[in-house]
């Protein structure tokens, strides 16, 4: 236990996890035709983007 706190296995397990579903939804967003990117697809993808800002931002803050 001690060696997966130590090597922050979670912390960078789920940053990655977050990164490979941010990409999913850039590429999703991307691959929309212009009729069926409505503003509720532009809003999930603005969300998507402010979340994974957030949360890099805290990632960096916190690696030492």
């Amino acid at each position: 236990m001690e060696k997966l706190l130590e090597y922050k296995i979670m912390p960078r397990l789920m940053m990655l996890v977050m990164t490979v579903m941010y990409i999913r939804v850039i590429e999703w967003f991307m691959n929309l035709s212009a009729a069926d990117m409505t503003s509720q697809a532009a809003a999930l993808t603005a969300t998507v983007t402010g979340a994974m800002t957030g949360a890099f931002a805290v990632w960096l803050g916190s690696e030492k």
